[in-house]
């Protein structure tokens, strides 16, 4: 397995050697899409997408959502900034129809493709879900090794905390950390909009930033800080963008290498 990261080299005595030459960015969607991934869809495993939900054509990404799966990079990686570019579709499916619009980045993924529900492998998912999008959900094994730890607010929403800067630190091994603007009120339905919602409306492009470096993951939607997370844990791995029953586009999934 490929490992990625970046390395400042130091040395001892009167000088130090230059610094290793930080690597380009690395475009995730330029060319085929097993270029940088490979497929994972419940109950068929690896590489089987015969009514093809995941596509990319002149470079923008399409999930149609039809099946519960994800799209896998083929490496490991570690202290980068993600960018992805996505808007919703319009189509949805049962069991999620007529539902918020669901779908999500997993980072840290490690472990064995479909361990977590027969579908995606252990990891920590920077959420992307109309009125959640922000959100943190540790989608691991209720064990130490899968945790994240945020400032929260001292109120939990919903049996979740929700993030606030400088708040009491709460680490959590299962379960969610709401971004902090989360409407109290929200509801699973499909085209849901809460009052501070930062995510676009339908059919219009967001950014989404994950900065990760170290054991610290900041979630950035629209120039927005949205979530904060630290002791992260684990702190590298695979990453894995989900198809959860609606449609969505991504005309940019770029990861800028970052300095530990």
């Amino acid at each position: 397995m490929t490992f990625i990261t970046i390395a400042l080299v130091v040395t001892g005595g009167a000088a130090a050697a230059p610094a290793a030459e930080t690597p380009a960015p690395i475009q995730l969607l330029c060319g085929n899409i097993t270029d940088h991934f490979y497929t994972y869809i419940r109950d068929r495993g690896r590489d089987s997408d015969p009514k093809q939900v995941f596509t990319v054509q002149d470079g923008i990404l399409r999930i149609s959502g039809e099946e519960w799966g994800c799209i896998t990079t083929k490496e490991e990686y570690e202290n980068y900034r993600l960018i992805a570019e996505f808007k919703w579709g319009e189509r949805a499916f049962a069991p999620r129809e007529d539902r918020a619009r669901d779908c999500g980045i997993l980072v840290h993924s490690v472990g064995e493709d479909g361990a977590y529900g027969n579908v995606w492998m252990r990891s920590i998912e920077c959420q992307i879900i109309e009125g959640g999008t922000g959100d943190f959900i540790v989608v691991g094994d209720d064990t130490e090794n899968f945790a994240i730890t945020c400032p929260v607010a001292p109120e939990k929403v919903a049996d979740c905390h929700v993030y606030q800067p400088g708040g009491e630190l709460a680490t959590i091994h299962g379960g969610r950390v709401n971004w902090w603007g989360r409407d109290p009120e929200w509801k699973d339905v499909k085209g849901f909009r809460g009052a501070k919602d930062v995510e676009k409306p339908v059919g219009e492009w967001n950014r989404m930033e994950c900065i990760v470096k170290g054991d610290e993951i900041t979630i950035i939607l629209n120039g927005v800080e949205v979530n904060h997370a630290q002791n992260v844990k684990p702190r590298r791995g695979k990453i894995q963008v989900q198809s959860e029953a609606a449609e969505i586009f991504f005309r940019k999934i770029e990861l800028v290498p970052l300095k530990p």
